[in-house]
């Protein structure tokens, strides 16, 4: 695994291009972004962002395509989902005021949640990358790239 300096969260909004918009003018360098961190083994995301990637794309795909993004997703990006996807388990318990205090600072619900769950589950990252980088400023710790920004470091 690479070094905790290189450990990322990644944002729904990644996936999404990935699998969606390949005709995006961003796909070729989240491309190279997903493909860097599956080969480095850096990568993490958090439970809710995996359940938000799945309800934007539960449009576009029937149950079977659904359950096999759930079960295989992990292994498909070569990236670390937690809390760990376990469809029969729990939702992550998180009180009801670490969600608010972000909100307060102007999040909506599923940035809020996804930074609730980042701070518990995965305080051992340093990086967030997204293409909303403006969702999460004064809201993650660490520091806030986008993909093109990242691959510049």
């Amino acid at each position: 695994m690479g070094t905790k300096k290189d450990l990322v969260l990644i944002d729904t909004n990644i996936f999404v291009i990935d699998l969606r918009y390949k005709r995006d003018a961003n796909y070729k360098t989240n491309l190279y972004f997903l493909d860097y961190v599956s080969e480095k083994q850096t990568g993490f995301t958090t439970i809710v962002n995996l359940l938000e990637l799945c309800g934007v794309l539960s449009f576009n795909l029937n149950e079977k395509q659904l359950s096999g993004l759930w079960i295989y997703f992990q292994d498909r990006y070569n990236v670390t989902v937690l809390p760990s996807p376990d469809i029969i388990a729990g939702f992550p318990s998180i009180r009801i005021n670490e969600i608010f205090d972000i909100i307060k600072n102007r999040s909506s619900l599923g940035d809020a949640m996804v930074m609730a769950t980042a701070h518990k589950y995965l305080p051992f990252v340093s990086t967030m990358i997204t293409w909303d980088k403006i969702h999460f400023k004064d809201k993650f710790s660490g520091a806030v790239l986008t993909p093109a920004e990242f691959l510049r470091k």
